[in-house]
């Protein structure tokens, strides 16, 4: 089987990032908005390390400016996803960068991307569930605006909260409040930890915010009590092996911990990140890892299969997905 025709289950993505640099200078274009400086002459996006791959990325959301965009932004993002073989996608959404915040602004941006995630499981046989993320960065005040965002509109189709941006900012008790926002409405939680900070940050992370997943998580590597913690917790892993090469968080794909962590019983997954920043798409991921490693098939059915247990959906999409994953092996 080709990779790009294996069925599979994406669990870390940010909507905006995945925005396709072509789509992002088309916006401006059209608002007659000058961000020139954030593409290469070829048209990709141009950064130089991952604090300037945040302006970049600001940069980019600042053309998003109104619900339709959102919807057009969404099906964009999930027909390339479904190109390369996606069946189910669970994206990060934040609240900051769709009406400042606003609950009753929020929520017409939110009905925006629910319409076209509706229409591109129809069209493209995706199925999309949400996740509202703050932006560390933009401090625990913030913070608390989204888990507002978050709570007030649960629903099949906005399932979690999580948290994104500089990991470096603070330390995660400084989010706790924003977490019991959305846990107590019902809402499953993940963090992005480890990409930059140490184990510390990752076991501080699941301690505090009280997580079910880590959205990269690659320095716990670095610590044995806290991969047995992963392993007895049974903490799943969101990897980006390429994104994680490319801001150099890891030194390359032969050294990248992945492989170390299934072999440890740690449970990971394979995601993409911000693909068009990194030049990667799923597919790409999976030839890479088979390269490198010596995956085959059935390696990225088992982790399909993790991803699809630890998605944030309900059962009966869990299921349903699963039964497409199982008939398109």
């Amino acid at each position: 089987m080709k990779f790009r025709d294996m069925p599979k289950a994406e669990l870390h993505l940010h909507l905006e990032g995945a925005a396709p640099p072509a789509f992002i200078s088309g916006l401006a274009r059209e608002k007659h908005m000058d961000i020139g400086g954030i593409f290469t002459e070829t048209g990709d996006y141009d950064f130089r390390d991952f604090d300037h791959f945040l302006k970049v990325y600001e940069a980019a959301c600042a053309t998003l400016q109104t619900p339709e965009d959102f919807r057009r932004l969404t099906l964009a993002v999930l027909e390339q996803s479904a190109e390369h073989g996606v069946i189910y996608s669970e994206t990060f959404l934040s609240p900051d960068f769709c009406g400042g915040s606003d609950l009753a602004a929020w929520r017409d941006y939110l009905a925006a991307i629910e319409d076209a995630a509706i229409q591109a499981e129809r069209d493209f046989g995706i199925t999309l569930r949400g996740i509202v993320t703050c932006i560390r960065h933009f401090g625990p005040e913030k913070a608390k605006n989204a888990a507002l965002c978050a709570a007030e509109t649960r629903s099949n189709f906005l399932t979690g909260f999580g948290m994104a941006g500089g990991e470096l900012a603070g330390r995660p008790g400084d989010f706790a409040y924003s977490f019991d926002m959305a846990r107590e409405a019902g809402l499953r939680l993940t963090c992005h930890a480890g990409e930059w900070g140490g184990a510390d940050m990752v076991r501080d992370t699941i301690r505090d915010l009280g997580v079910e997943r880590i959205g990269h998580g690659i320095n716990a590597i670095k610590d044995d009590d806290l991969i047995r913690e992963l392993v007895d917790r049974e903490i799943v892993l969101e990897v980006c092996p390429g994104s994680n090469v490319i801001l150099r968080a890891s030194e390359g794909w032969a050294s990248h911990p992945i492989a170390k962590f299934r072999d440890a019983g740690v449970k990971v997954t394979i995601s993409t990140d911000d693909p068009p920043f990194f030049k990667t798409n799923m597919s790409y991921e999976y030839q890479k890892l088979s390269q490198i490693f010596g995956w085959a098939d059935n390696d990225f059915h088992e982790m399909n299969r993790t991803a699809m247990n630890a998605a944030f959906c309900d059962d009966e999409t869990r299921v349903r997905v699963i039964k497409r994953m199982e008939e398109g092996q």
